[in-house]
């Protein structure tokens, strides 16, 4: 199993389900409060940011690489796609990329997905993404956890180093008097924000605003809101 089909099995099972609201419901009033017709939210997942974003009257169109997350979506009755961004023809006026996508981009991929994610834009468009601050790497982030369930036992190890975040999961699914293991590792990348505005502005975004936000820790912020708007012409 591919390793962002296995997290798409074991996220209902994930207790993070208030701290996504928040975050969502926090970005959702930042792009209600832009008021655009249409929304293209990137690594959309399971869809529930588009519900919220429909279910307040805008146009929106998901897309992510995990083919059972798009499934999931399309139970759901959102317009959900599996496919990458640069394959994208429409145009919309605000882009979205929630909880950690950011963070699943390789460094010397960044400034390719930023580029497509402009193109994707009208001018004058917005890109809303959120991403892990360096103190919710190292403290938040990292650990171990396990979870036991009548037909599932799941194992997480999460480890920070040389600014990558490696989370091993293992799923054991019973099957009859059998179980059946799964393993993957998910990595997501430290992204310094000095660097990533150099990008950003390079790529032809203008930052409007940065949020300190705090996710799973009261004690520092463990994530940026990053707000950016297309303000350069097509390359």
């Amino acid at each position: 199993m591919q390793p962002l089909d296995l997290y798409a099995t074991i996220e209902e099972h994930l207790d993070f389900k208030e701290e996504i609201e928040h975050l969502y419901n926090s970005i959702a009033h930042i792009v209600f409060a832009i008021n655009p017709t249409s929304v293209i939210d990137i690594g959309c997942g399971q869809g529930d940011f588009c519900q919220i974003l429909e279910s307040n009257g805008l146009k929106t169109l998901g897309v992510d690489l995990s083919q059972k997350q798009i499934q999931i979506a399309k139970s759901k009755k959102i317009d959900a796609q599996c496919i990458d961004i640069k394959d994208c023809k429409e145009k919309f006026d605000c882009a979205t990329a929630v909880f950690d996508v950011i963070n699943y981009i390789p460094k010397n991929n960044i400034k390719e997905f930023l580029t497509h994610t402009y193109n994707l834009l009208e001018n004058n468009g917005y890109f809303i993404f959120d991403i892990n601050s360096l103190y919710g790497f190292e403290e938040v982030a990292q650990g171990t956890l396990t979870i036991d369930t009548d037909d599932k036992f799941i194992a997480i190890d999460a480890n920070f180093e040389d600014n990558c975040l490696a989370t091993d999961i293992t799923l054991f699914t019973k099957e009859t008097t059998l179980y059946k293991k799964d393993y993957g590792t998910i990595k997501q990348y430290y992204h310094e924000n000095k660097e990533l505005k150099k990008i950003l502005q390079a790529v032809g975004f203008k930052i409007e605003n940065i949020i300190n936000f705090n996710l799973h820790s009261d004690e520092d912020f463990d994530k940026f809101i990053f707000v950016c708007k297309r303000v350069k012409n097509d390359f």
